[in-house]
């Protein structure tokens, strides 16, 4: 790419955000409250929304340790870090950090029925300007956008976890989102530091997620076979193909219930039944073994 294109393409990224200035992010768990870390990181005026008042205690304790624990070691600058949580507030009243929001990224649970109820209720009361997008990663937005009436202005935003430290986001489209909200939303992910990556039409599991799959697909049949065991598989995984982690390791990262739910809403987007999660991860499931959040799963964690 030219000079001029790299110039031309910041000058578009910049005119892109001229009205974003308040980011509201729907759901405090580890996705949505780092998002919101992340937003307020880079400058902007950020809500973090929950219905309740312990979740949004607990995710504003993890926050702070987390970017005090980065100031101490010298990987954020304490200035910045105090600068943001001044700008990070958090509240359980999400209809008033909705009514004066540019930007609403919603991390709430993999389930198609509260997220089309939420995003209905969110347009409601956000403002017309007020782009809507949800950081599902397998639920394409075109399920939701039309529980609103401004279908035009909903995407897919979708963070990797941890987002305070992955840098990919993916931005899909659904037939109806408008190029200048795929252009805003672009443009706010690239000032949040993110390389992003633009899907020219959706598909579930978007580019990252069908690529993993793929790998996480396999590893559940060499283990449910019998072939080799989870920490072999996972050794394989870090040792040959130099993977940070293991595909059972970042299952117990990301969430066995996380993992579940995914398959389980693509399932019902695609009826195809390879879609379903493998037996091996409904067993953990349903014994609520999520892996690191329960401190067990695939391992056993230290509590």
């Amino acid at each position: 790419m030219s000079g001029s294109e790299n110039s031309a393409g910041a000058a578009h990224g910049a005119a892109s955000l001229t009205n974003v200035r308040h980011v509201t992010v729907i759901g405090s768990g580890t996705m949505g409250s780092q998002i919101a870390m992340v937003s307020a990181l880079a400058g902007f005026e950020t809500a973090l929304v929950d219905i309740a008042q312990d979740p949004l205690e607990l995710a504003k304790d993890q926050l702070w340790k987390r970017v005090d624990r980065d100031v101490e070691k010298g990987r954020r600058d304490g200035g910045d870090v105090t600068a943001a949580k001044n700008r990070l507030t958090f509240t359980t009243d999400r209809d008033a950090a909705v009514a004066s929001t540019d930007l609403v990224i919603e991390a709430a649970v993999e389930d198609l029925a509260v997220k089309r109820s939420l995003f209905t209720s969110l347009d409601a009361v956000a403002p017309e300007r007020t782009v809507l997008v949800t950081n599902s990663s397998n639920i394409v937005s075109s399920r939701i956008a039309d529980a609103t009436g401004r279908p035009e202005k909903v995407c897919n935003m979708h963070f990797f976890n941890p987002a305070l430290i992955m840098e990919c986001v993916e931005v899909v489209p659904h037939p109806e989102t408008s190029a200048e909200t795929v252009d805003t939303v672009t443009a706010l992910a690239e000032a949040f530091g993110k390389s992003v990556v633009r899907l020219r039409r959706e598909i579930p599991g978007f580019v990252a997620n069908r690529l993993l799959n793929a790998i996480r697909r396999e590893a559940l049949s060499l283990h449910d076979e019998g072939i080799a065991d989870v920490e072999d598989i996972d050794r394989a995984a870090r040792t040959a193909l130099r993977h940070p982690m293991g595909p059972f390791e970042l299952m117990d990262l990301v969430g066995i219930d996380v993992v579940y739910l995914i398959r389980m809403a693509e399932y019902e987007q695609t009826g195809d039944p390879g879609s379903l999660p493998a037996e091996s991860v409904t067993r953990l499931y349903e014994k609520g073994k999520y892996g690191r959040k329960t401190g067990e799963g695939w391992y056993t964690y230290s509590t």
